[in-house]
């Protein structure tokens, strides 16, 4: 079982794929790690040696940010942005959507379950 950044990733998939369950690391990038340490993108996980995958290591945790790490300083990006007020943090702080959708029909997963409001009863004559 290869061990990477504190991710066991999966034995029986390419390469390729198996770098994308490490949180940090796409598609793209974990191609790009591939052929910079030399490791073939079809070649299954179990059929690497201990030299490629050092070598994938070391290039991991010396080049960018994974898992705890990234989502720690994700956190505080949010955070920063709620605490000086601005837009996108008010949107945050409220659970509304950011990125200008529009919200009165769909942003459910976003805003939760629906909450049901109840009509006023017609009066009778």
């Amino acid at each position: 079982m290869a061990r990477i950044g504190g991710v066991d990733i999966p034995r029986n998939k390419r390469g390729a794929i198996a770098l994308t369950y490490i949180y940090g690391i796409g598609r793209s990038r974990a191609v790009m790690l591939l052929d910079e340490a030399g490791v073939d993108q079809n070649k299954k996980v179990e059929d690497w040696n201990d030299d490629e995958i050092t070598s994938i290591r070391n290039l991991i945790t010396n080049g960018f940010k994974i898992e705890g790490e990234l989502r720690s300083e994700t956190q505080m990006n949010i955070k920063r942005l709620m605490d000086i007020g601005c837009y996108r943090g008010l949107r945050h702080r409220k659970g509304l959507p950011l990125r200008g959708q529009r919200t009165k029909n769909n942003s459910r997963t976003r805003k939760g379950k629906r909450k049901t409001v109840a009509n006023k009863k017609k009066a009778t004559k």
